[in-house]
């Protein structure tokens, strides 16, 4: 009996010849799977840069005037950098608009401050300490959440120890108190509007995350338990 190979159009076949012989290749599968990766680079790469030219620009105003209040921004801000350099891959990512939209302004915001030598609004003693408060409750809430942080609403993992038993983003709490340190040390109308941009976008975030964040029962289960997202009490 004469048997005929059985033909299929290029497109469709799922196989094909290479110098080790034959494989199985899906290129249009195989770019999917790489979008996501690619993506978190140059993410990575974006949040580099950024906080390089603010390490710049801070460290230059403190050889100028001699002010700690941009520094400790500045600490504030590399933990950002590092935490995203580290952490988990997400079960679950909000990539809307939106989601995009409001994490774009409430991280990239405080990256575009300029400090100034204006005279402050409060003495700096007072300014440090406003500032030096907001970056112990940023890093005491970073620690807690680890390798589950990121920037995009995303579920890493529902983390409800340390801080978090007290409010659901107290990270946010810590960035509010170190802005408002900053621009009380530089009173200027840009730095205004950069901090309050990002600072309002940083509650409308809040909301977003949760809604993506909520699809989890764990998390419905802690939101029952933390009222508060970032100030107990008000919000």
């Amino acid at each position: 009996m004469k048997r005929f190979p059985l033909a299929l159009p290029a497109e469709q076949a799922p196989f094909s010849r290479d110098a080790g012989g034959y494989g199985r290749v899906n290129r249009e599968s195989r770019a999917w799977v790489n979008r996501p990766a690619i993506a978190e680079i140059a993410a990575k790469a974006v949040i580099v840069a950024l906080f390089s030219s603010m390490a710049i620009r801070l460290a230059r105003n403190y050889q100028t005037t001699g002010h700690v209040t941009g520094l400790l921004l500045l600490v504030s801000e590399s933990l950002v950098v590092a935490l995203t350099l580290v952490r988990r891959n997400a079960s679950t990512v909000d990539r809307s608009w939106k989601a995009r939209i409001l994490t774009g302004f409430s991280t990239f915001g405080p990256s575009l401050v300029s400090p100034v030598s204006a005279a402050a609004f409060l003495p700096e003693t007072v300014t440090v300490l406003i500032a030096a408060a907001g970056i112990v409750i940023t890093v005491c809430g970073k620690l807690s959440l680890g390798r589950s942080f990121g920037l995009a609403p995303a579920n890493r993992g529902v983390v409800c120890t340390g801080l978090y038993r007290f409010a659901r983003h107290p990270i946010y709490l810590g960035y509010l108190i170190t802005h408002l340190g900053f621009v009380l040390a530089n009173p200027v109308a840009w730095n205004l509007v950069a901090l309050g941009a990002a600072d309002l976008a940083l509650m409308f975030r809040a909301v977003c995350e949760e809604q993506t964040l909520a699809a989890d029962g764990a998390y419905r289960a802690y939101m029952q338990r933390v009222r508060w997202r970032i100030v107990p009490g008000m919000f």
